[in-house]
């Protein structure tokens, strides 16, 4: 019964002690509502037909970064700098298809998965998640 006890307690603690209090969320971007439909077939999403293609799409902050990384895996990410307040040299460009660079300061990140590769940057791209609709169809939420 005791060992019962022990554990229900160091559970409770550990849940207790993993509880978000918000420190680790990125204070410089600000929440929106992201619900875009994307289709594959239009001219400006051409690029997303083959495995390594990348493409800008309006929504998010600043507008969004879009990146075919597999067979039906797609990433989408916030142009706007995370380690910055949204201003008109915070929005991030594709550079190599490889790195997302924000032309305030040069701070590069990690088109596969958002990770800031600039030292002294603690803020990785804000991700948003990417459901495959359809067979050239792509939804693009933050919810």
């Amino acid at each position: 019964m005791e060992v019962k006890k022990a554990l229900f307690l160091l559970t409770l603690l550990l849940l207790v002690s993993c509880s978000d209090d918000g420190d680790d969320r990125n204070q410089f971007l600000p929440n929106v509502p992201v619900n875009q439909t994307i289709f594959l077939n239009n001219p400006e999403f051409i690029d997303l037909q083959v495995v390594g293609g990348w493409a800008y799409s309006q929504g998010g902050i600043s507008g969004i970064v879009i990146y075919h990384s597999g067979i039906n895996s797609y990433l989408a990410f916030e142009r706007s700098a995370p380690h910055l307040s949204p201003q008109s040299c915070s929005r991030m460009n594709v550079e190599n298809s490889l790195f997302m660079v924000c032309p305030c300061d040069g701070a590069e990140f990690n088109l596969l998965n958002g990770a800031p590769l600039t030292e002294g940057v603690n803020f990785a791209a804000k991700q948003y998640r990417v459901l495959v609709t359809g067979p050239n169809t792509l939804q693009i939420t933050n919810f």
